[in-house]
């Protein structure tokens, strides 16, 4: 056989041709002259096939990634190798350089491109909604029957931006808009009703609480019809504080933790430690005293510790309990009455 191209003889043939004549016309790789990648100018999301995708990525890695997605390797190549540069920047036009070595027939080709990346900027959907202030949710944060405290406010607000940081990561609107300090208690306006969620959420866990939402009517789709609503959603915390006297089933106790999960109590008699779920809240009812009171220590006995009333000094028996039992005769011990009672704290 021979070549119809060349005549020569005796040769490896491909496709009718010697080897030869066959990688003079051979194309190693195929790549379009100009490339245009839609990016917001604000995230740097890419917008492909409809969607906006990898936001936050540097403008060279969105170069290179343009370069990559639009190289058409031939299936005769073997250990390819792909070179990718940058020479400049015209304005939004990336000047590129693109060198591919491989074997092809058992032989090494060397082919390179000069290929251009056009970056057109727009604005994705989610970073629209931020720059107009969208919120899907309000968080409404207030104290049951009392002011909210500056520490309690300080605490809220650090669980909400960590946990918006953290949300950030895979939510755009995972921010706050708009913060209404009101008399109230805070109205926190958050972008997206999923990142809300998860906020009020770890909320409840470290300050415990209840939570109720209330959706709103703000407008109808004209497209479909249907409503739009946001959502309030309202963590109330406790009227009761860590430290706080309570009554619960006609016993006495003290507040030791709260979080999302139960109330921690201490029997103030028996010293007993009782752990409360959130949906006993309503039967826990808090007690306001005057203070707290010295009471001086009169009698000891295995069974009872007798002090002296601190108003009247009447003198009054205490059953005894681990705690009371390092006190001696003499002593003064912290008391607060309570109905008429009176604890030891």
């Amino acid at each position: 056989m021979f070549c119809p191209e060349c005549g020569a003889t005796d040769v490896e043939m491909v496709e009718g041709i010697c080897k030869n004549c066959y990688l003079k016309k051979f194309q190693l790789m195929e790549i379009p002259e100009n490339i245009t990648v839609t990016i917001c100018k604000h995230c740097n999301a890419k917008l492909e096939e409809g969607k906006w995708k990898d936001e936050y990525i540097p403008e060279d890695e969105i170069i290179y990634r343009a370069l990559e997605n639009n190289i058409k390797l031939s299936d005769l190549a073997e250990n390819e190798e792909i070179e990718l540069e940058i020479d400049q920047m015209r304005g939004t036009i990336a000047e590129c350089y693109v060198e591919a070595v491989a074997t092809v027939l058992g032989e090494d080709i060397v082919e390179t491109h000069t290929p251009n990346v056009k970056l057109n900027y727009s604005v994705c959907p989610d970073c629209s909604k931020r720059n107009a202030g969208y919120y899907e949710a309000v968080i409404q944060l207030r104290a049951d029957d009392r002011q909210l405290k500056d520490e309690e406010i300080e605490k809220a607000e650090e669980i909400i931006n960590r946990t918006l940081n953290k949300q950030y990561k895979k939510d755009k609107l995972a921010y706050i808009p708009q913060v209404a300090r009101l008399k109230e208690g805070n109205d926190y306006y958050i972008g997206s009703l999923k990142s809300a969620k998860k906020v009020v959420e770890h909320l409840k866990d470290e300050l415990g609480g209840k939570i109720k939402e209330s959706p709103r009517l703000i407008s109808e789709d004209k497209s479909t019809g249907k409503g739009l609503y946001r959502i309030w959603i309202s963590l109330r915390l406790p009227k009761f504080e860590i430290d706080d006297f309570v009554k619960y089933q006609d016993k006495i106790y003290q507040i030791n933790a709260i979080d999302g999960n139960r109330i921690q109590l201490n029997d103030l008699e028996s010293q007993e430690k009782l752990a409360l779920k959130w949906r006993e809240y309503d039967s826990i009812e808090k007690q306001n005293i005057n203070g707290v009171q010295k009471a001086i220590i009169t009698a000891k006995s295995p069974r009872e510790l007798q002090i002296l009333d601190p108003d009247d000094y009447s003198p009054i028996d205490l059953e005894m309990n681990d705690k009371l039992n390092k006190y001696n005769i003499g002593e003064e011990i912290d008391v607060i009455k309570i109905d008429g009672r009176i604890f030891v704290i």
